[in-house]
């Protein structure tokens, strides 16, 4: 009574204010705000949460906190306690799963495009797309059928048609999946998606759909690993922007083959410069607020365990014509680098990458009990080593369509190299004995789940569930790390001013301008100026085909749009009122199966032809006969040598474009800006012009910019110009810089780490840390 008494003698305001704390003391910590799509919980301390109204989940309060009731059960379960470590609440979860639960959790979805599903075709009501009236944000028949019926929660994403699309979409498929079992949130994923287009148009001030950077091989020209960094920070707000939470990058392959289809993927051949990438771009992605992991992180799966830039004369395997990688030079040691000394080792709190994707090349030979099979089957290279000898505990994802019956020498995604005799569970079972837990590009759990009773065979049912377990907590622990379980939720309004915002455009453009790598500048006919008079001839884009083998068809283009040209300099007609010619071209084009030719297999011949680096025919006679590797098998070739046959690249009119031009512009300069995807023989026209500009696919404006001199070119090749084709051949497909390179008429070799500024050739600190690495070599 007394202690009543003193307080009833306070003022007023102090009288509500005591009131006002212990009513505190006694209510939630928390606040709840309705939205179009879901609802918001606050905390005072503790993080947000978003979950559907429609979705039956209900809040509990428990410690004045609030928790999502993701099984609906009433009860608080180790899992949906945000308080626990991820380790607990991924062990708590897995234990509660049925196994069909676990076999979805370990398919990766194919490829998703929104809107229009997968690209085996999608419905929407039962009808395509166009004709159902859906809204561009709506579930197809297939996704809902795999998110339900399969339990899948990892979906790839291709295209999107906005970013506010993505965003509703995300929110639609967590609606679904949040008030279904368990509660497991969706991780969407994605391919790189932040590539510069030619004919993108950059306005200081103004967004776009995604902020555009160089590709890998053109980050590492800048050779600055914080650029990386930075792009991986950036990249990795607008990936959570749209939904994603998982990169399926980056791409640490090295690509000590010249000819390899996926060089501009990587950063390069050099193993120190790669490592530092790799390093930085999975600290970017994954690292958050604090510097470790949080709701702006993605997990960054890289690419490929143990290497696969190594295909035997540059061949790919996601085509069976490339599905061996060879080591001549025995040198593993190499590629292994970029992993476990720098995507393995990281500087920011995240410790390690969270995931890795094997290659589907069988890497030949190197399996101590002589199996040669893909890398995802290989018990030596997953178990052994990469779990074994360097203890790396994160996800392991095979590479997609690896499970899926091989149908040719020349088809596309289906890649069970080494093991096409198996079927397809059988192949299911022996990825997850050798250590990995999930399937790239695998909607169906039917699979898995077969696989599942072959281990209960083997082993008994407690031993393969205990192995599904280790897989499950593996998989949901890259899914709570990123704060999926609290809220996989989108505001629209606040993707929208995420994805390209005028700051994230700024920093891609600045990145696209240090890519750029001047080798020739005789006379000092760079920069241009205003007043030049400069002829840029039309360019003929032979017809290609993609990856997925949709064809462009041929046409003639401008380069550069008339009136961006005006922006810079005076454009004219033709070379005759020309001061300076400046030529657009490609490095020589092979194809999408290049080194392989179907009709020509038919007819007898083994189907192998050489992957060309010239623009001019190529005849391989100093190609290896016999090759390293080929199959016995019947209707396989166990000799693929393609030993003095001819290579004719697609687009040879490019050289003609160049040397036309030289004959027109008479004693006049000619500089000619090469898009490169590969290393490129330039000694076919080097001599007959005086700039060479290095463009790794930036926009135009970029490469503009650094011909007028309106910034000062600052790039250093990632790579080697080789000096001939025979150079090519004579190189080992698993060891760097080993070719001769290109010398040019001012004496400059062509070799990594070099470049030019308007003062000359650079040697700054870049050079010094890497290009005198390279050189003890």
């Amino acid at each position: 009574m007394k202690n009543l008494m003193h307080f009833r003698n306070l003022p007023h305001f102090t009288l509500l204010g005591l009131l006002t704390i212990l009513l505190s003391s006694c209510g939630p910590e928390w606040t709840e705000t309705k939205g179009e799509d879901f609802n918001l919980i606050t905390h005072t301390d503790g993080p947000e949460l978003g979950y559907s109204p429609n979705s039956g989940v209900a809040i509990l309060t428990v410690d004045r906190k609030a928790f999502k009731d993701l099984n609906q059960n009433g009860e608080l379960d180790p899992y949906e306690d945000w308080r626990l470590s991820t380790e607990e609440r991924a062990a708590d979860l897995a234990a509660r799963m049925s196994v069909e639960q676990i076999a979805g959790l370990m398919l990766y979805s194919g490829h998703q495009r929104i809107p229009g599903g997968g690209f085996r075709g999608s419905t929407y009501d039962g009808k395509p797309y166009a004709e159902s009236g859906s809204s561009p944000w709506d579930l197809s028949d297939q996704q809902e059928t795999f998110l339900t019926e399969d339990n899948l929660r990892h979906v790839l994403f291709t295209s999107v048609e906005s970013p506010e699309v993505a965003a509703r979409w995300n929110n639609n498929a967590q609606a679904l999946v949040e008030g279904i079992g368990l509660g497991i949130p969706a991780n969407n994923s994605s391919d790189p998606r932040h590539q510069a287009e030619n004919d993108d148009e950059f306005n200081i001030g103004a967004g776009g759909e995604i902020s555009r950077w160089p590709n890998s091989i053109g980050m590492a020209a800048s050779f600055d690993p914080e650029l990386v960094r930075k792009f991986g920070t950036i990249a990795s707000r607008e990936y959570r922007a749209l939904g994603i939470a998982t990169a399926l990058s980056p791409q640490v392959d090295l690509a000590t083959d010249p000819r390899w289809y996926r060089f501009s993927g990587t950063f390069g051949p050099d193993p120190s410069l790669t490592t530092d990438m790799a390093r930085a771009y999975v600290d970017g992605f994954q690292s958050s607020g604090d510097g470790g992991w949080g709701k702006e992180s993605v997990n960054a799966m890289v690419k490929h365990w143990p290497g696969g830039g190594t295909g035997e004369a540059g061949r790919d395997a996601h085509y069976g014509f490339g599905k061996f990688a060879v080591f001549p030079g025995n040198n593993l040691d190499d590629h292994l680098k970029p992993f476990v000394e720098g995507a393995f080792k990281l500087e920011g709190g995240t410790g390690s990458a969270s995931a890795v994707m094997p290659y589907y090349t069988i890497s030949t030979d190197l399996d101590p009990s002589g199996d040669n099979v893909g890398n995802a089957f290989s018990k030596y290279f997953i178990k052994d080593m990469l779990r074994g000898e360097y203890g790396y505990d994160g996800v392991v994802c095979t590479d997609w369509g690896v499970t899926r019956q091989d149908e040719g020498m020349a088809v596309f995604g289906a890649t069970p190299w080494g093991v096409e005799s198996l079927t397809e569970a059988e192949r299911h079972y022996r990825i997850i004995m050798a250590g990995c837990d999930q399937f790239g590009g695998n909607n169906d759990a039917g699979p898995v789940l077969e696989a599942y009773e072959m281990g209960v065979a083997e082993f008994g049912e407690e031993q393969m569930r205990a192995r599904m377990e280790q897989s499950a907590v593996r998989l949901l622990k890259n899914i709570f790390r990123v704060g999926l379980f609290e809220n996989p939720y989108l505001d629209v309004a606040e993707t929208t001013a995420t994805v390209g915002n005028p700051d994230y455009m700024a920093e891609g453009y600045e990145a696209q301008l240090k890519s750029l790598v001047l080798l020739k500048n005789s006379g000092g006919v760079l920069p241009l100026a205003k007043s030049t008079k400069v002829y840029i001839p039309e360019r003929f884009n032979p017809p290609s085909e993609n990856f997925f083998g949709a064809v462009t068809p041929g046409s003639w283009q401008a380069p550069v749009a008339n009136e961006l040209a005006a922006r810079y300099f005076e454009p004219v007609g033709n070379a005759a009122e020309a001061d300076v010619a400046l030529v657009f071209i490609t490095d020589p084009q092979n194809g999408r199966t290049a080194g392989y030719n179907a009709e020509l297999a038919e007819s007898g011949d083994n189907g192998f032809l050489p992957i060309s680096l010239q623009y001019d025919d190529y005849r391989a006679t100093e190609a290896r006969d016999p090759s390293l590797a080929g199959d016995a098998r019947e209707g396989d070739v166990l000799n693929r040598t393609y030993r003095n046959k001819l290579a004719s690249v697609s687009n040879r009119s490019d050289l003609e474009l160049v040397l036309k031009t030289v004959r027109e512009m008479g004693d006049k300069p000619v500089v000619v800006v090469l898009q490169i995807s590969n290393p490129t023989v330039v000694a076919e026209f080097e001599g007959e012009i005086e700039g060479l500009l290095i463009d790794f696919g930036v926009q135009r404006q970029a490469v503009l910019d650094i011909l007028t001199g309106k910034t000062t070119p600052s790039g250093l090749l990632p790579l080697q110009m080789p000096a001939s084709m025979a150079t090519v051949e004579q190189q080992f497909e698993d060891v760097p810089l080993d070719m001769e390179v290109h010398r040019d008429g001012e004496g400059n070799a062509y070799d990594f780490a070099f470049g030019l500024n308007w003062e000359g050739v650079i040697r700054d600190d870049r050079v010094g840390r890497y290009g005198k690495a390279s050189a003890s070599r």
